[in-house]
């Protein structure tokens, strides 16, 4: 398969969202096509567009091209525009310590794009396209099989119990390295030309992530504080 180009069409499906999902694929390759479909107990749409290209791609045995045919502007935006690459390099924290959704999903995905010439190409849903189709009856399908755990959703979900994503109050973890947050003042006055300013923000002792929370930002009316 080395010299073969392979085209993969995948789609995810979720009944709730949370809720029971399925992903399904199916692959092309000289005349051939090989489907597959799984379910899961509990899960989301966007975890699912995830778990179709990574079954795809992990069922590739050998390196080579492939082209991922998704109608998950989430899944093919994130590849496309670098966004998933941008969240790896920074740990998968985004602004304000906010951790990026699905990261062990991202974690597995992209190491397999970069073993193999992964190119993604979005197509619209349920626009006539008979593999994108067939992708998405599997997906929907998958759901009435036997489902497993999406063990990674579970994580996640206990992960936020734990540690909510956003910070809000003194004394919660920081996302990036646990330590408790603390309460500080900005230096100096707003800025000519401000429309608002932070009375106050979180702020890291250990790493000094700042964390600026809604309930601390104060509108500034006719340009005077006071």
């Amino acid at each position: 398969m080395t010299d073969k180009h392979v085209r993969i069409y995948t789609d995810g499906a979720c009944e709730g969202n949370p809720g029971p999902g399925g992903i399904g694929f199916v692959i092309l390759l000289e005349g051939s096509e090989v489907e597959f479909l799984q379910g899961y107990r509990h899960t989301t749409n966007n975890r699912m567009e995830l778990m179709a290209a990574i079954a795809g791609l992990e069922h590739l045995k050998k390196k080579c091209t492939a082209t991922i045919y998704s109608d998950s502007k989430y899944l093919v935006d994130a590849v496309t525009q670098g966004w998933a690459s941008s969240w790896r390099e920074n740990g998968y924290v985004r602004k304000g310590g906010i951790r990026v959704p699905n990261a062990d999903l991202w974690e597995r995905l992209l190491p397999l794009i970069e073993e193999h010439e992964v190119h993604f190409s979005w197509v619209k849903g349920h626009a006539g396209d008979p593999h994108n189709e067939r992708a998405d009856h599997l997906s929907y399908a998958a759901i009435e099989e036997e489902l497993i755990e999406d063990e990674g959703y579970l994580r996640q979900l206990e992960l936020e119990k734990l540690a909510p994503s956003k910070i809000t109050e003194v004394g919660q973890p920081c996302r990036k390295c646990g330590t408790p947050v603390i309460k500080k003042k900005p230096r100096g006055k707003p800025k000519a030309g401000q429309s608002s300013y932070y009375e106050y923000y979180l702020f890291c002792p250990e790493c000094e992530t700042r964390y600026f929370v809604e309930k601390a930002k104060r509108e500034i009316n006719q340009g005077n504080l006071f």
